[in-house]
């Protein structure tokens, strides 16, 4: 597969304060909101569609709310299948120095407080606010309103800042 597009990094999720909300609607991330100034997802059907069409890495830049320092996450396997698949995600292929907080969320779709799709005790979505592929609601919260952490990252798990982008293979 190619590329689909320029192989600049594609911003598709920026969080630029811990306090921004990301207790959106299934619809909200089905097309997106915010813009690349502040905080941001680009949307579900578009990552979708660059991934599953595209040839991609996923690579996440964390910044430790602690320490104030910058870690990142590579991914070499980044897929989101369509919204009739609830977009379930394929993750798999880490690198990096912030810890493997993605492994859980492998093969898991997406939940929103509108859509529980994360088979854990509560929906994820609804009790800790935003939109993801939650597994049992921990390990990876760069959208959760309440629990903004990446789990292993170094000098303690929540986080200041977070982006994900779309790289070419």
């Amino acid at each position: 597969m190619l590329c689909v597009g320029s192989c600049a990094p594609l911003l598709i999720q920026q969080r630029i304060h811990p306090f921004n909300t990301f207790k959106r609607s299934w619809d909200e991330y089905k097309f997106g909101f915010g813009d690349r100034k502040g905080s941001y997802w680009i949307g579900n059907d578009v990552i979708s569609y660059l991934t599953t069409n595209g040839n991609y890495t996923l690579k996440c830049d964390l910044q430790s709310r602690k320490t104030g320092k910058w870690h990142y996450a590579e991914y070499s396997t980044f897929v989101v299948l369509p919204e009739a698949q609830n977009y379930k995600l394929q993750v798999t292929g880490y690198s990096g120095n912030a810890g493997d907080a993605m492994y859980v969320h492998n093969r898991n779709m997406f939940t929103t407080y509108d859509r529980d799709n994360d088979h854990s005790w509560a929906n994820c979505g609804a009790h800790f606010g935003g939109g993801f592929w939650y597994h049992r609601c921990f390990h990876c919260g760069v959208n959760s309103n309440s629990l903004f952490i990446w789990a292993s990252l170094p000098g303690g798990d929540w986080l200041q800042k977070s982006r994900m982008w779309l790289q070419c293979k």
